[in-house]
């Protein structure tokens, strides 16, 4: 098969980001589904594991955590799923992505496709999907009629944050900067849209929001701590995805206030192999219902074409100067 991947750290500039190169198909193990990838969509974990091979590898590595496709090979404990089956998932970083014609992936972190959407749109959901979902619902528990400021909601898990916040009966502040982004935002069903470079206890008490409920932070938690620890209510709970780069204090006034603090990361359950692993599946199947039933949107907002070296630099470009609005996709070709 084809796959593309890349042996050291290169700017996008540079031709040599990624490779295009001939490999063996994957052989499925015993819980493996092996599917045939139609579509993929790009993440910022996608940039970031890219940036992490300073050193020459001795093979390319294939990235990518967002895939559709169809299954077209079963390992020998695969209960889940027939051979045929359309299915999407978001996979394990601990193996080999998605950015390839095949890929092998744990039958228990997949999901049945969505029937009314096409690859590519489904290819949008899943690693977002479950970041929010887990983040939200699972670990923060979050309770109809309380307020959640996002911060980030353009991005590709605040879009779907957004959507999954709006149906557990919450009050939606998003932060978002520019017409198209704020615009996205109220699409995407917030109650609310301030600006993240403005101040937020101003824009939040102006709303009539002196504090709120649970704040989720999917964009830099260095930089939104002291407000968020201002903002966050008493008994409030905190959501954060993203590797402070100073130690926090984690004291008062959030001590005193008794705030949760929740960690998500989406590759934990698989990484980990923890018993509730096909908790991921399983969200994926209440998602693909939820889609089908009208009441989540996909957030697919780019195609740049057919899967290579050459649309995968511009999609890792734009996501690097943070331009992204939703999901950029890509079609997997097997001509």
């Amino acid at each position: 098969m084809i796959a593309y991947g890349v042996t050291q750290f290169y700017p996008v500039t540079d031709d040599q980001c990624f490779v295009a190169f001939e490999t063996a198909m994957p052989t499925p193990g015993p819980h493996d589904v092996l599917v045939k990838v139609h579509a993929i969509a790009v993440n910022p974990v996608d940039t970031k594991v890219r940036a992490m091979k300073k050193n020459p590898l001795d093979e390319p590595k294939i990235l990518g955590w967002d895939a559709s496709g169809e299954v077209v090979a079963l390992g020998s404990e695969v209960t889940r799923f027939r051979i045929g089956d359309p299915v999407y998932y978001a996979g394990d970083i601990t193996r080999p992505g998605c950015n390839a014609q095949y890929q092998c992936v744990d039958e228990r972190i997949v999901g049945r496709k969505p029937q009314r959407l096409t690859h590519e749109e489904a290819a949008s959901l899943p690693l977002t999907t479950l970041t929010a979902w887990e983040g939200m619902i699972d670990r923060m528990k979050v309770e109809s009629g309380k307020t959640i400021l996002i911060i980030g909601g353009a991005g590709g898990v605040g879009s779907v944050a957004i959507q999954l916040a709006k149906q557990a009966g919450l009050t939606v502040i998003a932060t978002a900067s520019r017409p198209e982004t704020i615009e996205w935002c109220e699409r995407m069903g917030a109650d609310h849209v301030i600006n993240h470079y403005e101040n937020l206890l101003d824009q939040c008490a102006a709303l009539g929001f002196a504090q709120v409920d649970y704040i989720a932070n999917f964009v830099n938690t260095d930089l939104y701590w002291q407000v968020m620890s201002e903002l966050i209510a008493p008994q409030g709970s905190l959501l954060l995805i993203v590797e402070p780069r100073e130690a926090l204090r984690i004291g008062d006034p959030l001590k005193a206030k008794c705030v949760s603090i929740h960690w998500e990361f989406m590759f934990a359950r698989a990484k980990f192999q923890t018993p509730d692993l096909a908790r991921q599946g399983e969200i994926l199947n209440q998602l693909a219902s939820s889609v089908d039933a009208g009441i989540i949107q996909h957030t697919a907002t780019a195609h740049h074409g057919v899967l290579s070296p050459e649309s995968l630099r511009e999609v890792h470009g734009i996501l690097e100067k943070g331009q992204a609005i939703g999901k950029m996709v890509l079609t997997v070709s097997h001509a």
